[in-house]
């Protein structure tokens, strides 16, 4: 499939992939995330992604954070479940895994730390472990420092289940192309190599820029068909999204379909804020505060 023939993402489109809520659901029935985020100084991007994730209708999410700095968790975001990492105060360090989780977010302001690296591969290993014999799909995003560490060592690419979602930023994406000695000069072979990526490694690539794309595992092309917004250049704008995308998946939606139906709530939700506030002050916790606008748009 051409670049050039992407599906666009608009609210036709959303409305057919949307699930209607149950009416006798409770916590339970909406899923369960675990957000792997977060170290020393860098906090922000854990409670960014988190407070999206549960924004987006997921039933529960438990935050893998360090002990250090529980204290901002519990009085920013007291809705959030915690869990903390055993060998560090400060970073993650240890893996966490559990079969009650329906999604894992992994990422967000971990660091690239030596021992961050070793526990990322060991928490992979893990999750590939769980698919066999496979009793659910490992449903996992990874963000940020997450894909960072991916793109320093090749080899945890053959660790990654399949349908993985990766939500790389353009330079994200440059270091794993240079990692798997793909061509990155020019927007178009980004582009092309993503595609060939996702395809042949069977892996969801939303490529963050200012018109994002979507490349799927079995290789069809979406593009953000909403108008482009520079306040969404903002930091912490990929860690909204990451938390949107894995709240959706921890809720029952295929990998492609978390992807396109968040990145549109995501860019929606920007486009509200703008309006409100003006494209130059826009912070990436507007974003979440207008995502109920988001749901209203598609409803």
């Amino acid at each position: 499939m051409k670049i050039e023939s992407a599906t666009s993402i608009d609210v036709t489109l959303v409305r057919k992939l949307l699930q209607p809520r149950c009416v006798d659901g409770h916590k339970g029935t909406f899923g369960h995330v675990c957000l792997i985020a977060g170290s020393h100084g860098m906090m922000g991007a854990a409670l960014l992604s988190a407070e999206a994730a549960l924004r987006s209708g997921v039933g529960k999410l438990t935050a893998h954070i360090p002990e250090q700095d529980a204290f901002i968790f519990q009085v920013k975001l007291p809705e959030a479940l915690l869990h903390f990492d055993e060998n560090s105060p400060t970073r993650f360090a240890t893996p966490c895994f559990s079969n009650i989780f329906d999604s894992f977010v992994i990422g967000p302001g971990i660091g690239t730390e030596y021992e961050t690296s070793l526990a990322l591969k060991t928490q992979m290993k893990l999750l590939l472990e769980a698919e066999c014999p496979p009793q659910k799909n490992t449903r996992l995003v990874l963000d940020a420092d997450a894909l960072n560490l991916l793109a320093a060592d090749y080899q945890l690419f053959s660790l990654l289940p399949k349908d993985t979602i990766l939500t790389p930023h353009i330079g994200e994406m440059q270091r794993i192309c240079a990692a798997l000695e793909m061509p990155s000069e020019s927007e178009e072979q980004l582009q092309a190599s993503a595609l060939k990526i996702a395809y042949e490694l069977h892996l969801n690539i939303v490529l963050k820029n200012s018109q994002t794309h979507i490349f799927t595992s079995n290789g069809q092309i979406y593009k953000n068909g909403l108008p482009k917004n520079s306040g969404m250049a903002t930091a912490g704008s990929g860690d909204v999204l990451s938390g949107i995308i894995g709240g959706l998946l921890a809720q029952g939606y295929a990998p492609h379909e978390a992807c396109v139906l968040g990145v549109f709530l995501h860019s929606m939700a920007g486009r509200h804020a703008a309006q409100h506030l003006g494209e130059h002050s826009m912070l990436a916790s507007d974003i979440i505060v207008h995502l109920p606008d988001s749901f209203q748009t598609i409803h």
